[in-house]
């Protein structure tokens, strides 16, 4: 022993693919006094012995340029009985094993060999390192650019390091000699171990009934459970909740790691999930996306719980699928956004009902009192013809967000389809083909048929615009019954039977990232200049406002198809009403009080009724419209109100007050929105007497007249 302790273990591994390394390195070791008496005195008094004489010391270094060929050194020095005492491993070693990989695979079979890892601490940080190498005291950090005499102390420290570690292990081979000759000593303390051992198995017994127990407890549960070794991030068992999930196999799991099976649909979320384990120790509900078997993507909850066993780490990951939870709250995020922009849309579009009310009545006056052959009456056309293209997008906006006044009445199907028809061939051009599928047994519906047609056109429209090298447009429509296990796919669905029209084509799809938004109000995809956006918020309006809903599939490259169910009902189809042919404007004398808070609005309608022969009162509020009435209620004869009115009193509250006095009094209501904006629907609107802004000279002094004319007298 003494002997080997004096041998001293010079030999040095090199292991970096920059060959300038290491000439440095032997540069530095090279005829250098390896001398070192604090180490050599403290060997001396270890092992009882006289401190030798100072000498030089000369290492032998060998060279290794990639992990691999390191490694394969290594193995050859002990197989020859002349190990390596330490080894300088480079961090980054391209294109091969980079220093940890191979520190990792050396360590394996030979823990005993000392190494200075040289790193520029940009590769890897301590915690990561450790992470995958283990902890270990043969393992120092020399930092890039190193110092000469850092490396020639390292160098001289770990190789007596060495030395002394393989002549501890001597001695200790020596004391098991000697405890070998004093077994017959030990006799008398076997019995003692005998007890302990019976006492050892019952405690064995006791563990293997506890895991016993855990291991039904983990195989029967619902829930997915899978347990990973912390060292290598393999998974070592499973349960089926787990499989299930995954749609993968136990020997499909067993063995590999999740980053393999490409488990993580975003691999962030691994090393966000690794760093709250050691940071916290264990993590709870953290959300994560699961990538499938099959592809498809999962929402889960993941909590995971560090553990020992028979002294190795392990994990064990609890995962809780909120797939479906997810896709619910989704669905509802989604109709309260749709319901928030409706809400947007009606408040932009009354405002802009309001200041088109004023842009065409005062043009349209303005027409009125021009010659023919006036020089500025083509401007006047030219903004009476802006305006009104400006009142269908506000019509559009209203209809989206469900504040647009209809009139529903019992309606066929077929005669919908039957005027589409017609105008389908025109609108789309004959690159494409239309073919119109009416199934027999089609239910009645109450709806208003210039707008189911106005529905039908814009999807013809999209559909038009999504084959431009033309293609097959089909439109379908049919009876079906809607089953409360079809509402899970559909929050707005309800149970019933309905009338569903489908609209397909075999354009270019909608990708499914924007496939949320496509019922947005002036959301599109559509160059500049080629669309409004609003033709699918115009559908979505209207399909809603009908008491229905609209559905969509597609994918990008194989078509669309858009799905509108509209409840069916058993009133019977009234014929449509006679078209009136238009009265001469006609005006009077009668008293007609007019309460708008507007005051260009207002001005407008004064200014139109005085010039037709009208004594006319004006109101800025409810209040201020109470005080007239108040004053002259014998003489009024006709209230014109808007609906919603700042004062405290809404004009619907107005009517109903003046009302209850005089019950015959004339009413006209008039809003920029619909009639059911004033808090509940009027039944007013029966006879005809809600006026819907914008509107010109004309439509208000015929509708005043007709609500006089009809008047019962007190």
């Amino acid at each position: 022993m003494k002997k080997d302790i004096e041998k001293r273990n010079n030999r040095i591994l090199v292991i970096d693919d920059n060959p300038s390394i290491h000439e440095d390195i032997r540069n530095i070791l090279s005829g250098q006094d390896g001398t070192n008496p604090a180490l050599a005195t403290t060997k001396a008094m270890l092992f009882d012995e006289p401190a030798p004489e100072s000498k030089p010391t000369e290492f032998e270094i060998v060279s290794a340029y990639q992990g691999e060929e390191g490694l394969l050194k290594v193995q050859e020095a002990v197989n020859s009985g002349r190990p390596y005492a330490m080894a300088f491993v480079d961090v980054r070693m391209p294109p091969g094993w980079d220093g940890v990989e191979t520190i990792t695979r050396i360590w394996k079979n030979h823990p005993d060999l000392q190494i200075v890892i040289c790193t520029a601490y940009s590769d890897y940080s301590w915690e990561s390192m450790v992470r995958q190498i283990g902890k270990s005291d043969s393992l120092v950090i020399l930092k890039k650019p190193f110092d000469n005499i850092e490396v020639l102390q390292l160098a001289h420290a770990l190789t007596q390091k060495w030395t002394l570690s393989h002549a501890v292990n001597c001695r200790l081979n020596d004391l098991d000699q000697l405890a070998t000759q004093r077994t017959s000593e030990l006799q008398a303390a076997n019995e003692k171990l005998k007890n302990e051992i019976v006492e050892r198995m019952l405690a064995e017994k006791a563990l293997r009934m506890s895991e016993e127990r855990f291991s039904k407890a983990f195989r029967a549960s619902p829930i997915p459970l899978a347990i990973q070794s912390l060292r290598e991030n393999k998974y070592v068992d499973v349960n089926e909740g787990f499989q299930e999930l995954t749609g993968l196999s136990r020997a499909e799991l067993i063995g590999r790691t999740p980053e393999e099976l490409h488990l993580w649909s975003d691999p962030s979320s691994a090393q966000a999930l690794i760093k709250r384990l050691h940071e916290e120790m264990s993590v709870r509900n953290m959300t994560c996306r699961l990538q499938s078997k099959s592809g498809s993507i999962r929402d889960i909850l993941v909590s995971v719980e560090l553990f020992e066993l028979d002294g190795e780490p392990f994990l064990l990951t609890i995962s809780q699928d909120i797939t479906e939870q997810t896709k619910l709250e989704n669905q509802l995020r989604q109709s309260q956004k749709m319901e928030a922009v409706g809400q947007l849309a009606a408040g932009v579009a009354h405002d802009f009902n309001n200041i088109l009310t004023v842009v065409q009545g005062h043009t349209s006056l303005l027409l009125a009192r021009k010659p023919a052959d006036s020089t500025d009456r083509k401007q006047l056309e030219t903004i009476s013809a802006a305006a009104q293209r400006a009142s269908k997008l506000v019509r559009q906006l209203l209809t989206f967000s469900r504040k647009q006044f209809i009139q529903v009445r019992p309606i066929s199907m077929p005669e919908v389809l039957s005027s589409v028809s017609e105008m389908f061939p025109r609108l789309l051009g004959e690159h494409i083909t239309v073919k119109i599928h009416a199934l027999d047994d089609l239910p009645i519906i109450n709806a208003d048929a210039s707008m189911i047609e106005q529905m039908l056109m814009n999807l013809a429209i999209n559909a038009r615009d999504a084959m431009p090298s033309g293609g097959h447009l089909t439109l379908r429509a049919e009876r079906l019954q809607v089953s409360d296990q079809a509402l899970q796919d559909d929050p707005e669905a309800y149970p019933g039977s309905f009338l569903c029209l489908s609209v397909s084509d075999t354009g270019c799809g909608i990708p499914s990232e924007i496939l949320p938004r496509i019922f947005e109000p002036f959301f599109t995809t559509k160059p500049v200049g080629k669309g409004t956006g609003l033709g699918l918020a115009t559908v979505y309006g209207i399909a809603k406002q009908h008491q229905g809903w609209v559905n969509v599939q597609s994918q990008v490259g194989q078509g669309t198809t858009f799905r509108i169910f509209l409840p069916a009902c058993d009133t019977k189809v009234e014929p449509s009403p006679a078209r009136t042919l238009p009265q001469p404007l006609r005006g009077g004398n009668e008293t007609l009080l007019v309460a708008e808070d507007e005051p260009e609005v207002r001005d407008f309608v004064v200014e139109v009724l005085k010039s037709h022969g009208y004594n006319v009162l004006s109101a800025g509020s409810g209040p201020e419209a109470l005080e007239h009435w108040i004053r002259q209620k014998p003489d009024i004869d006709l209230l014109l109100t808007d609906m919603v009115m700042p004062g405290g009193l809404t004009g619907r509250q107005l009517g109903e007050r003046l009302l209850a006095e005089v019950p015959g009094l004339a009413v006209i209501y008039t809003s920029g929105y619909s009639p059911g904006m004033a808090g509940r629907d009027l039944s007013l609107l029966e006879d005809s007497n809600f006026l819907a802004k914008p509107y010109g000279p004309a439509k208000l002094l015929q509708l005043v007249r007709e609500c006089l004319d009809r008047q019962e007298p007190s």
